[in-house]
């Protein structure tokens, strides 16, 4: 195993470095071109440069962004994450903070409905039947498609956020511990009545255990749509988070900014998979 891992992560770093290498090549005749012209510009342009305090005869605005721009701007954001020059100039920890405080709220009041709720749906044949219709309809409505709703009914937009990151992580919660719970092997809850177990303590001593794979595999897909989601939502209600900052920095004509974002939502998703990955490891059972 071990030394799959290390072949695996080999082939990685070489993907990786190859990348780099196309990235590189690119660039490279845009890299070389120096000062960009005012030329290809429109007045307009050039003086929404100005007034963001930009030189536009200093400033690249044409090409991609090389490797050489890209290591400028992760530098910079590094070695101050954390400044706050206002309501539009935050560091990135700040805006990540934000972000992950709105996923992470949402997401535990989906797990307080979700769970509990599900238990229940997945412990009665009669009320999986009866809740199924309503849970396939409200399942595939876009969860961006509850905002207008929830700016008109909450009037504010951090909240309306939170909400959003609820009502797209408690369908995959939900339905994962009702299938969970109704998977749990009939032996098992045949012995518990056996012992004439009470319905409270085989619920968790029997029950969840036996499903909690299963529930936080259903965590882990809700967490990483809710990180999916909450970027898209803080693009359309502004203020702060990750979201904003790419949004803000693409109307800042700022595109290693945009690039650097987006390198960090990925890498943020992929700690909050690994998180849940290894949780779901830990609870589960092998024969």
């Amino acid at each position: 195993m071990r030394s799959i891992n290390m072949k695996a992560g080999l082939v990685s770093l070489l993907i990786f470095l190859s990348f780099l290498g196309v990235w590189y090549a690119a660039t490279l005749q845009s890299g070389s071109a120096g000062v960009a012209s005012t030329s290809g510009m429109t007045a307009e342009q050039i003086e929404y440069l100005k007034m963001m305090g930009k030189d536009p005869g200093t400033t690249k605005t044409n090409g991609f962004p090389t490797l050489g721009q890209m290591g400028s701007t992760i530098w910079k954001h590094a070695s101050d994450p954390m400044y706050d020059n206002g309501p539009n100039d935050k560091g990135i920890l700040i805006q990540l903070a934000h972000s992950l405080g709105r996923v992470g709220l949402g997401f535990l009041l989906a797990a307080l409905v979700a769970v509990p709720l599900g238990f229940v749906i997945g412990m009665s044949p009669l009320l999986r039947r009866a809740f199924d219709p309503f849970i396939q309809v409200l399942k595939p409505i876009s969860p961006l498609a509850w905002m207008p709703l929830a700016l008109y009914t909450i009037k504010d937009s951090s909240i309306s956020g939170i909400f959003v990151i609820f009502i797209c992580s408690v369908w995959p919660m939900l339905i994962n511990t009702a299938f969970g719970v109704a998977s749990v092997k009939r032996e098992w809850l045949n012995v518990s009545a056996t012992l004439e177990v009470n319905p409270l303590r085989k619920a968790f001593l029997v029950i969840l255990p036996a499903a909690a794979p299963t529930i936080l595999t259903g965590m882990r897909i809700s967490m990483g749509i809710a990180w999916l989601v909450i970027v898209a939502a803080e693009m359309l209600v502004g203020g702060t988070g990750i979201g904003y900052f790419v949004w803000n920095e693409w109307n800042n004509l700022s595109l290693t900014n945009v690039i650097f974002a987006i390198g960090v939502i990925g890498i943020v998703g992929m700690l909050l998979d690994l998180a849940f990955g290894q949780l779901q490891k830990a609870v589960t059972y092998v024969e």
